[in-house]
């Protein structure tokens, strides 16, 4: 009895419908079945309604007239009173005891089902514990070969770093160096142009011809006296200083003269 009442407790006092897919508490009406059996109204007057019926749960030939009964769960105060009325108590203890068997192993099966399900649970944790298991040791191998790529690129990349910062220095000293070799071309440009701009007067000047008189001081704005030749022309110049460019009276050479320095110019 004690068992029975543990049983109950187990389950919460409530059969559940014994079809495989549904598995639902049973209320309001049920199908019972004479291999005891129970299933809800739903699929109990679906299956049962074909000839023959067959027993959803155990595959079992369901012929009998007594076989598949439909009961109500919670029966009325007048049904409990008369159902049993009249019946000597070794049948009402019959029926009982039938009643209570049917009910145990209700509660067992659906024990046995329990722990099946957590079996089965357990297995599939316990399988996919060994695949976590696999995937942590996988993902730490993959995770320690990208520790040492990583470390073999800090190398690489400080590497790299230590040849910028060589080629950086290489790269300021070069630009010193241009910076100085750029003063130096300026300072001698500008030093090129200088003399160069000094030159250029004396080259622009026509060359003097010389004709061997000896030119005799005078007095400023007085005119010189140049003794004769070798071509035997005497010739009179004026050394007086225009305060213009332009040309005087004395400042004209003779024609002989004239023609003496053409004879020089051309031999």
């Amino acid at each position: 009895m004690l068992y029975f009442l543990d049983s109950m407790s187990l389950c919460d006092d409530t059969l559940l419908c014994n079809y495989p897919k549904c598995r639902s508490k049973l209320c309001g009406f049920a199908w019972v079945t004479a291999c005891s059996h129970a299933f809800c109204d739903q699929h109990g007057s679906g299956e049962f309604s074909r000839s023959p019926a067959i027993c959803p749960a155990c595959s079992s030939a369901l012929s009998g007239k007594m076989d598949i009964v439909r009961t109500e769960l919670s029966p009325s105060e007048e049904y409990k009173a008369m159902v049993l009325a009249g019946l000597r108590p070794e049948t009402v203890l019959d029926i009982s005891a039938r009643a209570l068997a049917f009910w145990t192993y209700q509660v067992h099966q659906e024990r046995m089902f329990q722990e099946y399900s957590l079996s089965r649970a357990e297995s599939q944790v316990k399988q996919m514990e060994k695949v976590l298991t696999q995937q942590n040791q996988n993902r730490e191998l993959e995770l320690n070969a990208m520790r040492g790529e990583v470390a073999s690129l800090k190398k690489v990349m400080d590497e790299y770093k230590r040849k910028y910062s060589e080629v950086s220095e290489r790269l300021m000293e070069r630009n010193r160096q241009y910076q100085k070799l750029q003063g130096l071309y300026d300072s001698l440009r500008l030093r090129n142009m200088v003399v160069g701009d000094r030159e250029a007067p004396r080259q622009a000047a026509p060359p003097e011809f010389t004709t061997g008189v000896i030119r005799q001081p005078s007095p400023r704005g007085s005119p010189s006296f140049l003794a004769t030749g070798p071509d035997g022309d005497s010739r009179l110049f004026s050394s007086l200083e225009p305060d213009t460019g332009g040309k005087t009276f004395f400042q004209f050479s003779s024609p002989a003269r004239d023609k003496g320095r053409t004879l020089f110019k051309k031999y």
